[in-house]
Parts: C-alpha cells; structure tokens; sequence
C-alpha cells in the first residue's frame, strides 16, 4: 500500500512545475552543447580523477571535448554506483532516447553524436525547460553582472557577494566594484554607497535574493564604521592587514549587505560551512570539503540583529542538519533551505528531509534546489528529490499520522514550489 501510495504521489508532484531557487546557470548559454558539458560536471570530472583517472588526462586546452568525453568514458564503470551516473544515465534516456543499461566504450561515440545532434536545434534551451517542468531559475551573478541579454523573468538574478566579503583586499575586486557603481571605495561611508549601488541595479533587473558561500571559521559581528575605514584606508594603499584587520573588513562588508537585504526586502542565502582548496591537487571545483567546527551559533548576533530579513541557510553536511532544524524551529527568520553539495545524495536528502517535515513549520522550508550549471540537470536532480519526498509523506504522514492523501500533496507542494513564492516574493 505504502509503495502504491508513494507512485501516486510522487506522480502528482511530477506534475508540479517548478521555480528553482538556487542554480549556477549561464543564462547567455544556459543549455548544453554536446556531452562534454553534462560530463564536464564537477560531481563526474572529480569523481572520475578520484577513482584513479589523472588530473591531467581531464583538464588541459589542448583535450576536446569529445576526447574528454571519451576518457570519463573510461572510469564510468567504477562509478556507476553513485547517483551522479544515475542522473547522467537519466538525462541521457530523457532527452536523447538512449536505451543501453550503461554508456561503455562501445557505444559512447554514438551517444555522443545524436547527443550534439540533438542540442544543436535551435529552440533546445526551451525543450528542456518545458520537459524539466522549470518556469523560473534563480542565477548566481557576480556583483558587477550587467544583467543583460538575457529575459530577467525566467532566468531571476540573484546577487553573489563573495568577493566583497572575502577578497576586498584585491585591488582587482575594488576595480571591479569602481566600475561597477562609478564610486571608489576608500572608506566605510564609499563602501557602503558602492554596495548600496549594487542593490539597486539588481533590484530594478528583478533580483530575488542575495547570496554567499561562508567558510566555516567565519563568524560576523557590527564593526563600528570608524574603525572599518582606518582598515579600509590601509587596503587601499596596499597595506597588509592582521588577521584580526581582515576579520573585521569582512564582518563590516557582511553587515552592511545584510543592512541593504533589510532596506531593500531581499531574503540573505547563506550557504555555511565550505573549506576552499582542501585538496589542492584536485580537479576544478573538485578541491573544496567541509569539516565540523561550523556551527550556526556563530551567526547569532546577525541573526538576533536583523529579525526582518529572511535567512534560508544551507548546511554542507548532514551533520549540521539537526543544528539548522534547532536554529529554523527557534528564530522566525531562519528557512531551512535544499540539500547542499556533500548532502545531495539520497541517503542523506531523507533523513533531513524527514526531520525537516517533522520539526519545522512547513512554511519555513524550501525543499530542493538544482545547483546546477546547465539545464539539463534539473530533471534527474528534482526527480530524485521528488520520489524521496514523495516516500516521506507516504510513510510519515499518510500511514503513520493518518494524514489524507491530499493533506500530504499539500503539503509537498508547499515546500517544492509555494513557499519558494512567499520567501522570494515571485
């Protein structure tokens, strides 16, 4: 009964179409060109380097992309274990008509080639929106992203500000800022025009949110703005600064975001918890990891300061789930957001999202996001998180609580798509 159960919902919320809050597309290339761009992935290219195919037989100008293709190729049996192949098996028999079990070296070039064929119609972008069942996707935009070319109401900006938080020191990113806004920041008062700046041109091209990815030895306080210009003033001149220095340039560029989110109604994504360059040797984007001294506890004077704005928080590990329902049960500002990264297998999408539905107001959650850098992605992404949403009510509610069926639909409807609305304000 359960399973039968399960199907249908699951079924239903097949049919939901969908806005996804979080994403790393292109909009000016948002769709694949050949299968070197779905297995140029991140997830794959670092898998395959770790299941003992060289770094060097996977980057390099002079690869191709279908001899890259070709060498991943290579590695796919010992990785057809992982749900990252499943979806590349998925997207494959979706979008392609591919029918094998598997994608071997004896049938790759084939794939390959009615793969290039098939992305290379010109209305391909719009196939795969309409087949994934996506009406908007949320963008990652550098700060200094003109925002252009590109139709605002289905690719939604959203403002990236890592590099003002933590690389203010470059006098690359000041440049960048400068010509940006046509301000210098040379103190806090210029700093913080700049950035209010920023907000305004990416509230009138329709941004929803901003957004950063925090180290897990951050932890922001107000810095009074005196003392942030003296440390703004020696940036400037190409000083080095103290650790304690750079600490608190990055608290006081952190704040004053956190002040425009408020001023300009914008919900603050923060994704808490990553290490950069851990494996230094490693392929691009294979080289970053979490470790466990996070913990939200460190954001508790932000968040005590600034009750108007939302906060839908990812976690990078399991681990920090139960922390982050604790912290989304107690403060109202606080949205437990997606499966981030290391947490984005099905294992561990299950227990927080069961822990998640049985601890958090249901309008405080938004179930999944893609993550994604190219379109395609989305469908085997959403559908896995569907059929494990979809076990959940099932079990959960509809056997264990006595909920109806429709009471369960609702109820993932909510958190796969309503309160994406209400939080973002779509």
């Amino acid at each position: 009964m359960t399973a039968t159960l399960s199907a249908t919902l699951f079924q239903e919320l097949e049919n939901l179409v969908l806005i996804d809050p979080h994403s790393h597309i292109n909009p000016l290339s948002a769709a694949s060109k050949n299968l070197a761009d779905l297995m140029g992935y991140h997830y794959y290219t670092e898998l395959a380097h770790s299941a003992g195919l060289p770094k060097d037989q996977i980057e390099g100008p002079e690869i191709t992309p279908k001899e890259k293709v070709g060498r991943l190729v290579e590695k796919l049996a010992d990785l057809d274990n992982t749900i990252q192949v499943s979806w590349l098996l998925e997207m494959c028999r979706e979008f392609f008509g591919f029918a094998d079990d598997r994608i071997t070296k004896d049938n790759w070039e084939s794939l390959y080639d009615s793969a290039e064929q098939k992305m290379s119609q010109p209305d391909w972008e719009q196939q795969v929106l309409k087949h994934s069942k996506l009406e908007k996707v949320f963008l990652t935009n550098d700060f200094d992203d003109p925002l252009e070319g590109f139709d605002t109401g289905v690719y939604i900006p959203c403002l990236r500000t890592d590099d003002l938080v933590f690389h203010f020191l470059k006098k690359a990113v000041r440049d960048r800022l400068h010509k940006a806004t046509g301000i210098e920041a040379i103190d806090a008062g210029t700093l913080r025009t700049a950035i209010g700046k920023l907000f305004q041109h990416f509230v009138a091209k329709g941004a929803r949110a901003c957004a950063i990815s925090l180290p897990p030895t951050f932890s922001p306080v107000k810095v009074d703005p005196g003392a942030a210009s003296t440390i703004i003033k020696h940036a400037v001149k190409g000083q080095r600064l103290t650790n304690s220095e750079q600490d608190m340039l990055s608290s006081f560029v952190f704040w004053t975001l956190t002040e425009y989110c408020a001023e300009f109604k914008l919900p603050f994504d923060l994704m808490i918890g990553v290490n950069r360059r851990v494996y230094e040797a490693g392929v691009y984007q294979g080289q970053d990891l979490y470790d466990t001294r996070v913990s939200l506890i460190q954001y508790k004077e932000v968040l005590n300061a600034f009750p108007q704005v939302t906060f839908p928080i990812s976690v990078l590990t399991h681990m920090s789930n139960q922390e982050l329902v604790s912290y989304s049960w107690i403060f109202p500002n606080i949205v437990a957001n997606g499966h981030w990264w290391y947490s984005n297998t099905p294992t561990y999408i299950e227990l927080d999202t069961r822990s998640r539905l049985e601890a958090v107001p249901r309008n405080k959650q938004i179930g999944y996001y893609s993550d994604m850098y190219k379109l395609e992605f989305a469908l085997p992404k959403f559908r896995m998180y569907r059929r494990i949403l979809a076990r959940v009510l099932a079990e959960d509610f509809v056997q264990r609580r006595g909920w109806s069926e429709d009471q369960a639909l609702a109820l993932g409807k909510q958190v796969l798509r309503g309160n994406v609305e209400t939080i973002f304000h779509i």
